[in-house]
């Protein structure tokens, strides 16, 4: 057991090391004039005051505590310093704290800076000439401290034990120190050292549940439940604690799956324990004097157990059917009392789990329904935690198709997808979490008699599917033209209910994915083959048109076929046998001015949407006229009309007219003549 005095030991002795001043033992008293530093300056440069430096900086490893800065400011402090043999002293009298590294808690550094403060006197820099028996200085901790001038200069602090001041006067830049023989205590922590060698006494309910020896079961329920600080708090409390025997009749009722509290595992298990516990305490002290028949409120939110009269004592009920009895009573502790009963007491919600053992959860259900084996595969090879989830708490609504309905979908997919297994991408098996999320109504357990014809329900994937009830029927719309059936319905789970379906649901957002994505317009122009020369046009005038119409757009492209290109380079003549004969900057440069004269940038222009003669601005600068007079005809600068030979061929970034000609603006022609 600490005393006070062995408790402070260590926080005395941080304090000597932060504020302890260089000074042998053959030191004379004559005041020491110093370079001026700060305070924290002349520690850091004293040999002596190496552990004062130390102990500022334990100290400050409490958030907001940043007590180096503040003795480095601009002052002006008064500060009464103990001496490295002052804390020595105070350390050879702690129990367990053989350093200033043992100071390492919160608590204990903030004990360490309160005493700390309690020796700085902020906003003068008192000499020992300006102090006067029986001077009251306040503190920057709050208290204060007395001089007395008899015999010498000494400082009264709350103990019955003064410090001598025995070297003056040590100037700094920002105040003056005086060295002290002694740590100076202030009455909040001598009154806390009290209060913590009063709880050493007794112990609290955490301690006497580790010191008795029928109780080492509830004693790993609470650390496993994370309760000791709970249980090791102020209090008061009132524990009914359930012996080791109580306990092993527990986890007996529980099951095989059971055998110790390492089987409490999972976050619901570890939940439910904690609740189990919280649900034997009362937050008041309780002793077997004081109880008196009625409901009782525990520590578990809106439980309560019953103090039940049984002859000359009571007994305690709880939400099942059998009663605990007291075993022991009125065991004291600093924060409470603690009676040992015989039984474990169980809240309700620890009833309806124990009731809920028997019952399979949904994974389970699928599992072993042979029917619904490739329902199990695809939650598992969508690798997406599906699993875990629809094993969790829930509740859950599942419309699980079969395996028939499974093979129907894979059939549709194509050659691609032999099994559920060829979802093998990233893409594929967010695709598949997509479908598998869309059979999940998340939050209620929605059994067929809930359900009503036209019902809208959203699922876990975001989309909604339909209730439509028909001849006593359910079925289940989704974004296709066929609805699902419900074949079995109501198949009820620990964590919701499921209706086994015919078919898989397809949401909007799969069948989307599904879909082949369409090309943009220089992929279109890839697939078509009376555009490749197009394409090596684009290729060969180098100037980033690939990746311009390979882009988000919109354009309007009048795109020229081959036999165009063909009839172009031939009236170009002999030296344009072919597009690579467009090879110098000055070429390409002109076969990249003809290629933007066939764009149009910012709109998809469909042919319905043009009228005769319109004007239609280009890329390149100039325009181009829309004819109507006999199909739909492109006006250039030459005198000849391209004809659209294949309107409105859509992409993904705008679209594309075919055209029988090679259209020149008169920037081009000028060029070539």
């Amino acid at each position: 057991m600490k005393t006070i005095t062995t408790y402070f030991k260590p926080f005395l002795m941080l304090l000597v090391m932060v504020f302890a001043i260089s000074c042998s033992e053959d030191e004379n008293d004559d005041p020491i004039m110093m370079d001026p530093e700060t305070i924290v300056d002349v520690a850091k440069n004293q040999d002596a005051l190496t552990s004062l430096v130390s102990a500022l900086t334990a100290a400050d490893d409490l958030e907001g505590t940043d007590l180096i800065e503040t003795l480095n400011s601009d002052g002006p402090f008064t500060v009464f310093a103990p001496t490295n043999d002052a804390f020595t002293a105070l350390l050879a009298q702690l129990d367990g704290f053989d350093s200033l590294e043992d100071f390492d808690t919160d608590e204990e550094r903030a004990i360490l800076a309160k005493i700390l403060t309690y020796h700085v006197v902020a906003g003068t820099a008192a000499a020992s000439t300006d102090l006067t028996d029986g001077m009251t200085v306040t503190t920057v901790q709050g208290e204060d401290l007395t001089i007395s001038l008899e015999g010498g200069v000494f400082i009264d602090d709350a103990t019955d034990m003064n410090a001598e001041v025995i070297i003056p006067d040590v100037t700094a830049s920002n105040g003056i120190v005086h060295v002290i023989d002694k740590v100076l205590l202030p009455q909040e922590i001598i009154d806390a050292l009290n209060a913590d060698e009063m709880e050493d006494e007794n112990g609290t309910l955490v301690d006497i549940v580790v010191d008795t020896e029928s109780l080492s079961i509830l004693e790993a329920a609470v650390i496993k439940a994370d309760l000791v600080a709970t249980l090791s708090s102020d209090g008061p409390f009132t524990v009914f604690a359930p012996t080791d025997d109580a306990f092993v009749s527990l986890l007996d009722i529980l099951g095989d799956d059971y055998n110790s509290l390492d089987d409490f595992d999972t976050m619901e298990e570890m939940a439910l324990l904690k609740d189990i516990l919280l649900y034997h305490v009362i937050a008041a002290e309780v002793k077997s004097t004081d109880l008196s028949a009625g409901e009782v409120p525990t520590a578990l939110a809106d439980n309560s157990i019953e103090v039940i009269p049984s002859g000359d004592t009571f007994v305690i009920g709880d939400a099942s059917s059998t009663d605990a009895n007291i075993t022991g009573v009125d065991i004291m502790a600093s924060n409470g009392v603690a009676h040992t009963i015989d039984k474990v007491l169980l809240p309700q919600s620890a009833i309806d789990f124990v009731m809920q053992l028997q019952m399979k959860t949904i994974v389970d259900t699928a599992v072993d329904t042979d029917d619904l084996s490739l329902l199990v595969d695809a939650l598992i090879q969508a690798n997406a935690g599906l699993v875990e989830t629809l094993n969790g708490d829930g509740p859950f609504t599942v419309f699980a198709p079969t395996n028939a309905a499974f093979a129907a979908l894979l059939d549709t997919l194509g050659d691609d997808y032999n099994s559920l297994s060829d979802f093998d991408t990233d893409e594929e098996k967010d695709l598949l979490v997509t479908i598998l999320t869309y059979h999940v109504v998340a939050g209620t357990a929605a059994f067929s008699t809930s359900l009503s014809d036209g019902q809208e329900i959203e699922t876990f994937q975001g989309e909604n599917v339909t209730v439509i009830i028909k001849d006593g029927t359910v079925h289940i719309g989704d974004s296709t033209d066929e609805n699902a059936t419900v074949a079995m319905p109501d198949v009820e789970a620990s964590n919701g209910v499921v209706h086994v379906i015919d078919k898989v649901l397809l949401p909007q957002e799969a069948l989307d994915a599904l879909e082949p994505p369409m090309p943009n317009i220089v992929e279109a122009a890839q697939a078509t083959e009376d555009l490749s020369l197009l394409v090596e046009a684009l290729i060969q005038a180098d100037a980033g048109l690939v990746e311009t119409l390979g882009g988000e757009g919109p354009f309007t492209v009048f795109a020229p076929t081959n036999a165009a290109f063909a009839a172009l380079l031939d009236d170009l003549g002999d030296n344009y046998n072919s597009l690579e004969d467009f090879d110098t900057d000055e070429e390409k440069i002109l076969l990249a001015k003809i290629l933007t004269y066939h764009v149009v940038s910012g709109a998809a222009v469909a042919s319905t949407d043009l009228s005769d003669h319109q004007e239609i601005v280009t890329v390149q600068g100039e325009s181009l006229f829309a004819i109507l007079s006999h199909g739909v005809q492109i006006r250039d600068k030459t005198h000849v009309d391209a004809n659209v030979t294949m309107p409105d061929m859509m992409t993904s970034n705008g679209i594309v007219h075919i055209i029988d000609k090679v259209l020149l603006p008169q920037e081009i022609i000028d060029a070539l003549h």
